[in-house]
């Protein structure tokens, strides 16, 4: 198409020249290059706007065929409704009379079970004490049953909240065991000068800023604890401390209206994937972030 309006603007531009030159009263000076040349391109413009006169008679041809097959297709749809609903029509129709069949037929059982129970009530008199105390009986073992299922399910409830609160005990002293495994493994070693990490956790506070790290800030990062001397344990302290800093934020972020939404949950999964963080410290994350909400709120 492009190529059509650049065709049709050389043409164009020649014939106003030559009208020019004729309104100076001049006779137009045209090389015999530029005569083939403009030779040239009125019948590459012929040529273009015959296929394009094809293109359009061929598009226009595919509407009226598409058109066609969509009405031949919005009548085939009709006349299956139409069946549709004349079969409708049929089965509500003996639907309506088997419907009056059986109300026939219910009619006289009605009247030969009225006769039947005339005829068994000194029976029914007879077996209706009986049955009061079966009732009764039944009623009773079934309250029984209900208590002892109450009872059993507290028992499970006790039993289950003991469980919690062992695990909790348990989680709490592992917590406490690593804590002071932590602290011992921190004044055993000898640490990387303070200025330096935090010259370096500055760096990879920014680098961790979009959420993930790119090849080239890894070499980055790389050279320069090379440079600083930064072993690779106090990096990867570094690191998960800035980790824990950026899910914080996003757990922060989700909470902040009240309820994590669809979003908030896929983006904290990718996260706690990317990062590594167990149910356990999501759990003991998101617990700290609503209490922090709740204090603000209060």
């Amino acid at each position: 198409m492009a190529d059509i309006e650049e065709q049709r603007r050389k043409v164009e531009e020649l014939k106003r020249k030559i009208l020019e030159q004729k309104r100076k009263g001049a006779e137009p000076q045209v090389s015999p290059e530029e005569q083939a040349r403009l030779q040239a391109d009125v019948e590459s413009k012929r040529k273009v706007e015959e296929e394009a006169k094809r293109a359009e008679e061929e598009a226009q041809r595919k509407a009226e065929e598409e058109a066609k097959r969509r009405a031949e297709a919005e009548a085939k749809r009709k006349a299956e409704e139409e069946a549709r609903r004349k079969a409708e029509e049929e089965a509500m129709r003996k639907a309506e009379e088997e419907a009056r069949r059986r109300a026939g037929e219910a009619a006289k059982l009605k009247e030969e079970n009225e006769r039947r129970r005339a005829m068994e009530e000194a029976q029914q008199q007879a077996d209706l004490l009986a049955k009061k105390k079966a009732e009764e009986e039944a009623r009773r073992l079934v309250e029984e049953a209900e208590r002892r299922r109450q009872a059993e399910e507290e028992q499970r409830k006790i039993e289950a909240a003991k469980r919690k609160a062992e695990e909790t005990r348990k989680r709490a002293e592992e917590e406490r065991r690593k804590a002071e495994e932590a602290e011992r493994a921190s004044q055993a070693k000898s640490t990387t000068d303070a200025n330096v990490l935090n010259v370096y956790s500055q760096v990879l506070r920014q680098a961790w800023k979009d959420g993930k790290i790119s090849p080239d800030e890894a070499n980055l990062l790389a050279a320069l604890r090379s440079a600083l001397g930064v072993s690779q344990k106090d990096h990867e302290s570094v690191q998960q401390e800035i980790q824990i800093e950026i899910y914080l934020q996003a757990i922060l972020d989700g909470w902040k209206d009240g309820a994590i939404t669809p979003q908030d949950s896929e983006r904290l999964d990718q996260l706690r994937e990317q990062f590594h963080i167990s149910a356990e410290e999501h759990l003991r994350l998101e617990k700290q972030v609503r209490r922090e909400i709740l204090k603000q709120k209060s």
